[in-house]
């Protein structure tokens, strides 16, 4: 069994200077994708789809028992409410992600201190959000703002593990007049809060379908050690899907059978993210 709090492999992938990959799962043959030291990220969404947080958190421990694998393996709650947030802790995440980057600052902060202390007595790591991300997320909806250092710096205080903050980055596709990451602004978010904790904190690069690479590994040389992998890994899953159908591929022998049907989709799914693990620098870790 190798499944571990996600502060440990955020924090050693940003000492090491790569990132770890966060991949969405959606259902079981998604988390039978992930075959690399990695976060399995379930939305609210994927959750109730795939029967619960209980559900969840035991189809990954299960499979990581059945597979033998060797590789460090998180279970996070990503964008959780604070009532998600307490049930993926209950259920047995090993990481979670409460979002309260949509509430006013001060009931962001009282309600993430909470969790904090809820999550770290179970050894349960914690990450939360200053401003909000762009697109949508579970009902969540930002427009990618660029998080204020101020605020950045009153998040870390109430002692989460790692933070999401906005630097122009977007959930879904980005529009062709996307202007970037914020680079820049990353930096100075960095430097003012390892100096302020005299250590490397760990920033998460949400959004992370559709960043160009250069930006991507630009990002993480500059204090990113997750970065969250979804939109891609669905487009990917779609395309091969539609693929084998409108070649006829499905009517050959007992392709109708829902295990052959979808294996090109997870096989374009593991392709997908084993290309993301090595922009991200974690092939080798």
């Amino acid at each position: 069994m190798t499944i571990v709090s996600g502060k440990e492999i955020v924090q050693t992938a940003r000492q090491q200077g790569y990132a770890v990959g966060a991949f969405n799962t959606n259902n079981l043959e998604w988390t039978q994708a992930k075959q690399a030291p990695t976060i399995i990220a379930a939305s609210m969404g994927a959750i109730k789809y795939m029967g619960g947080f209980e559900t969840v958190a035991h189809i990954v421990r299960d499979l990581d028992q059945s597979f033998g694998i060797t590789v460090p393996i998180a279970i996070h709650l990503d964008h959780g409410d604070y009532t998600a947030t307490k049930a993926a802790i209950k259920a047995g995440f090993t990481s979670v992600m409460f979002d309260g980057s949509h509430l006013p600052l001060a009931e962001n902060l009282e309600k993430t201190r909470e969790i904090v202390a809820l999550a770290h007595e179970q050894n349960i790591s914690v990450e939360a959000e200053v401003g909000s991300i762009g697109g949508e997320e579970d009902g969540i909806i930002g427009t990618g703002e660029i998080a204020p250092i101020d605020d950045a710096v009153a998040m870390i205080q109430t002692q989460i593990d790692f933070i999401a903050a906005g630097i122009g980055n977007i959930h879904g596709r980005y529009p062709k007049d996307w202007q970037g990451l914020n680079l820049a602004h990353l930096k100075d978010l960095t430097t003012t809060l390892d100096n302020m904790t005299h250590s490397q904190v760990p920033f998460v690069l949400h959004g992370g379908s559709g960043v160009p690479d250069d930006q991507i590994r630009a990002a993480i040389s500059m204090g990113v050690a997750k970065v969250n992998v979804n939109t891609e890994a669905q487009l990917a899953f779609h395309q091969a899907l539609r693929d084998f159908i409108l070649t006829d591929q499905d009517l050959i022998g007992k392709n109708y059978d829902p295990r052959k049907l979808l294996e090109p989709g997870v096989t374009a799914v593991e392709t997908s993210l084993a290309e993301r693990l090595a922009v991200f620098g974690a092939s080798s870790h």
